[in-house]
């Protein structure tokens, strides 16, 4: 039970059941046995807003979740780029707490840094634009003003504008940029640092001021599932 662990970029959706079906049994099974889960963004391929919960497979979503927190197992959520609009209504719905992006946690004893990971690619520009518009208040207030059909149209377009963007950058500058995340370490004194974003899972180990830092990027869920597993003893990638 003594062991926390991290997921990201699961980019759930009705159309791709097989690995619905992997994140339902991994909630179900592994998660159960942890202390605490932490979903660090993109658990949803897209996300118009909390009123959205009505729908069949949100709403099983959501059931799952909180049959976990249920059982006692502390559960935490954070916005990625894709469900930037998560919000506290659905957080509560799961029996979760939802956390801002970046924040340093004692875990099992070691400072460690979890985020959803973005942030960290600075090198596109472009992308960092666009994130500013979309975690803009006005934006978003305007975007759920209007009504639930058009922004699921709206969304689904941007998901494709952005699968577009993705492949027409160079893969090194959809990755983080090494003197921001350098930077960050720096920031918050030389943490252990987890987030996703970047489908590139690995472990790195990163020299800063001459400081060591390990570096954990988590793996995306579209061909197959996979977590952090955290404890005591340290850290270690598990694929489903």
């Amino acid at each position: 039970m003594n062991q926390t662990l991290f997921i990201s970029d699961l980019h759930l959706s009705p159309e791709r059941p097989r690995i619905n079906e992997v994140f339902f049994d991994f909630v179900a099974r592994t998660a159960a046995q942890a202390e605490a889960l932490y979903i660090l963004g993109d658990l949803f391929e897209y996300w118009v807003g909390d009123d959205d919960l009505d729908d069949a497979f949100n709403a099983s979503v959501a059931h799952a979740l909180r049959k976990l927190s249920g059982k006692g197992i502390a559960l935490y959520l954070m916005q990625g780029n894709r469900d930037v609009l998560l919000g506290q209504a659905f957080a509560g719905n799961c029996g979760a707490k939802l956390l801002a992006d970046s924040i340093l946690l004692d875990l099992h004893g070691i400072r460690t840094l979890v985020m959803h990971g973005d942030t960290l690619c600075t090198d596109d520009v472009d992308y960092q634009r666009f994130r500013a518009y979309a975690h803009d208040p006005e934006t978003q207030r305007k975007f759920l003003a209007q009504p639930l059909a058009e922004r699921k149209k709206q969304m689904l377009d941007m998901r494709t504008r952005s699968e577009q963007h993705k492949q027409d950058q160079a893969p090194e500058i959809t990755d983080v940029a090494p003197a921001t995340v350098e930077q960050t370490l720096r920031e918050f004194g030389y943490p252990r640092l987890i987030h996703g974003h970047t489908h590139r899972p690995a472990r790195h180990v990163h020299v800063v001021d001459g400081r060591t830092c390990e570096r954990w990027v988590l793996n995306d869920w579209y061909q197959r599932g996979g977590y952090l597993r955290c404890d005591a003893s340290g850290c270690a990638a598990v694929t489903l």
